[in-house]
């Protein structure tokens, strides 16, 4: 069951995000906390399975990956942050939660999904699943404070 999480789920979520800090970026409980209240759409699955973090392009976030599409798109729905703990994986949790997400920014007026993926260190595994669910690269980044390179992925509603 797809949920919004409540400040109950925030510890699991926490040691969820930072146990995948290295395709997401590590969170402490304060951060947590200010992303959810600020969030264009959080959700959660089961005792924190899996969960998804969603800013629209008006979001109180400055990291640079955001602030690279709010600079180009006028309106978007940003996925800051998806993440399937491995027990949970190849059951579908991810695709369920963008399935979500895509419902809500269409009632909200949204026309585009951004987000970026990881390039150097690289993710093979989210690159085809967002090709699956027809991303597509819209641009590139090297983050030399983060130790990484990025690829931005949009994908129109």
């Amino acid at each position: 069951m797809i949920r919004i999480p409540s400040p109950a789920d925030e510890a699991a979520l926490l040691a969820l995000n930072n146990a995948h800090a290295a395709e997401l970026s590590e969170l402490d409980a304060r951060e947590l906390s200010r992303l959810l209240s600020i969030a264009m759409a959080a959700r959660v699955i089961g005792d924190a399975e899996a969960f998804l973090l969603t800013f629209d392009q008006d979001a109180d976030y400055h990291s640079p990956n955001f602030l690279w599409f709010r600079q180009r798109y006028k309106r978007f729905a940003y996925v800051d942050r998806v993440v399937v703990s491995p027990t949970a994986r190849r059951g579908g949790h991810a695709r369920r939660l963008y399935e979500e997400l895509f419902a809500i920014a269409r009632a909200a007026g949204h026309t585009r999904i951004c987000c970026e993926v990881n390039s150097d260190p690289p993710n093979p595994i989210s690159d085809a699943f967002h090709a699956r669910l027809a991303f597509t690269v819209c641009g590139e980044a090297r983050l030399p404070d983060r130790g990484k390179s990025v690829r931005y992925l949009i994908r129109t509603l």
